[in-house]
């Protein structure tokens, strides 16, 4: 230090504040404490909370020598004997506690006011804290309690309900910064800025332990503190590391990633920590982006220029999306059965958002040119057209065979049958060929001698007989035996179904009834309500219930129920399962809102037209 045959004091100690204006990062605190002394509105019992080393003792001394201060007595007089400070952590019995009453009873010999700081107040026992009560609630005028802890959950409410509480906040690292730099300077040690914004970065808000660092730190780096020392002291990972990994990651290098990985472990670093770390790198990214929020990144001004250039190079999804993974991944680290795979992996897939992005092209549809259109658009018309003449056509020709195989033949000419011999095989060919020949046409070469000769015989001298009517008047007898035989067996089962279902509903009632009789009154209920015949496929009854207290409530006494109807009905087959079926209930719309809201799911137009027309439901 600045002289070295001093005795040597720790940092905390020899720089505790002595006065409201040295207390760092509590403005708001100090203020309403400093306003309550001046205005004599103090109260009888105060509660000082917050995280450790944010100055929760400091300011409850300052605080019992400022309120026993006044006109008649100087600045410089103590008044150390009217503080009485008790660690509750070592003292929390109810002894110690009634020798504390009893304490309070005695007045000041000088100065207006006793205070009694009480420090983790939180360990004192319950005992304790019940002998606590009275005296907290109505101690003489001239006794004034500071209770301070770092557990403000663990305090019983009737304590919390008699004082004051103030909520001690943690110290911003500008705040710690500006402190250090203060004791570097009186202490004639030189120091790198980065530094000291790494060494209050480590501290987590509490100045004690930024002291405590920097006096660790001076003695290690023989007061000269280096950016690169205090990281190698501290075992800190560089900023420069998650710089490097974001570029490689950005570029999708997943070969460069994984050796940077490699090599952060390598040095003893946990996987928890750079991960989380490197999550804090995207926050950080993501604040930059914005001038409204660059006052959010406590940072040096050489790394804060180093994030506000990287940050203009990436895309703010891509920041996003890799912040979201690598939380992600922080949450599942420890309970991860191989840690490093899971870190590669999410490295990984990190490294793969904008490679994704890049291989991803819209799709492309190829459309027919427009007169292919027309022509697709066209041709089901045309052939729907076709068909259609050629439905009346096909018509006429099957009422001609018909007409010309009903009409005699009346006269016969040899020149006219070899020309309609001719004409006729080519449909005997068609008809030989196709798979299903339901109609015969027989031809006969020479008509009888006697037969009439008409017209029509004249054109077309030919005869066709169709003998579909015949084959079915063959078949006719047999066809209808087996419909009837299966229409029998079908009355049959019915009636053996409506009989087995009468059975087993008669079965049930009697069982439910004597489930009634016995005092199941649950099971009575349930039974009650099963439509029973309805609910049998199979010889297997399914009990429909409403919720699964019912379907426990039955399963107690299914196997009961099921020998007892296999013995009613005669059917040791018979089986019995539960189905649960919860009952919906239709919501009802009461007020306007509601109803609008459910027109509105129907129709959405309905909340333009609000919107345009600026309507209230309300009415």
């Amino acid at each position: 230090m600045s002289n070295g045959q001093e005795k040597f004091i720790v940092s905390a100690r020899k720089y505790r504040p002595e006065s409201w204006k040295e207390v760092i990062g509590q403005e708001s605190i100090t203020e309403t404490l400093l306003n309550s002394i001046q205005q004599d509105h103090m109260a009888h019992a105060y509660l000082f909370c917050g995280p450790r080393g944010v100055g929760k003792t400091t300011c409850a001394r300052i605080f019992a020598k400022e309120i026993n201060r006044s006109e008649d007595h100087g600045e410089d007089e103590d008044f150390s004997f009217n503080i009485f400070e008790l660690d509750a952590a070592s003292n929390n019995s109810v002894d110690d506690i009634r020798s504390l009453t009893d304490q309070v009873r005695i007045p000041p010999q000088v100065g207006k006011y006793k205070v009694y700081i009480i420090d983790e107040v939180h360990m004192l026992s319950k005992q304790a804290f019940n002998a606590f009560l009275k005296t907290l609630e109505e101690p003489p005028k001239h006794a004034i309690f500071i209770l301070a802890t770092t557990e403000k959950h663990k305090i019983i409410p009737t304590i919390l309900s008699r004082c004051q509480i103030y909520d001690f906040n943690r110290i911003g690292i500008e705040d710690i910064v500006m402190q250090l730099k203060g004791i570097a300077e009186k202490e004639n040690i030189k120091y790198e800025e980065e530094a000291l914004h790494v060494v209050a970065q480590k501290a987590d808000g509490a100045m004690r332990d930024a002291l405590s660092i920097f006096d660790q730190l001076s003695s290690f780096t023989n007061e000269n503190l280096t950016y690169e020392a205090v990281l190698k002291n501290l075992h800190v990972l560089d900023y420069d590391y998650y710089f490097k990994v974001t570029d490689f990651l950005y570029k999708s290098d997943f070969a460069e990633v994984l050796v940077i990985l490699d090599s952060i472990l390598k040095q003893g670093f946990d996987g928890s920590h750079f991960i989380s770390g490197l999550a804090g790198h995207f926050r950080d990214l993501l604040v930059c982006k914005d001038p409204r929020t660059l006052g959010l990144l406590e940072v040096g001004d050489s790394v804060k220029a180093k994030y506000r250039d990287q940050a203009q190079n990436i895309d703010s999804a891509w920041i996003l999306s890799a912040l979201t993974l690598a939380s992600e991944t922080d949450f599942k680290y420890r309970n991860a059965s191989n840690q490093r795979l899971l870190l590669e992996t999410s490295m990984l897939n990190i490294a793969s958002l904008d490679l994704e992005k890049k291989n991803s092209q819209p799709e492309v549809k190829i459309l027919p040119a427009p007169t292919e259109k027309k022509k697709l658009e066209e041709s089901p018309k045309k052939e729907a057209a076709a068909i259609q003449e050629k439905q009346p056509a096909a018509e006429e020709v099957k009422t001609e065979v018909q007409e010309e195989a009903e009409e005699p033949l009346e006269s016969k000419d040899p020149s006219d049958l070899e020309d309609f011999e001719d004409s006729v095989e080519p449909h005997e060919e068609n008809l030989e060929e196709s798979e299903e020949p339901l109609v015969k046409i027989q031809q006969e070469s020479t008509p009888p001698e006697d037969a009439p000769i008409s017209r029509r015989t004249r054109r077309k001298p030919s005869t066709v007989s169709l003998k579909l009517e015949n084959t079915l008047e063959e078949k006719a007898p047999a066809v209808k035996e087996i419909i009837e035989d299966q229409v029998d067996e079908i009355k049959e089962q019915a009636i053996e179904s409506s009989e087995e279902k009468l059975e087993l509903e008669s079965a049930w009632k009697r069982l439910s009834t004597e489930s009634f009789e016995e005092g199941k009154s649950a099971l009575y209920s349930i039974m009650a309500k099963q439509k029973i015949a309805e609910q049998i496929e199979d010889e297997v009854i399914t009990v429909i219930l409403s919720h699964e207290v019912d379907q426990e409530e039955f399963i107690q006494h299914s196997a009961h129920v099921l020998m007892k109807l296999r013995q009613y009905m005669q059917t040791p087959s018979l089986g019995l399962k539960t189905l649960v079926q919860e009952t919906k209930h239709e919501t009802k719309l009461f007020t306007a809102q509601d109803k609008f809201e459910y027109l509105a799911s129907q129709n959405p137009v309905l909340r333009k037209l609000k919107q345009d027309l600026d309507l209230d439901i309300s009415h």
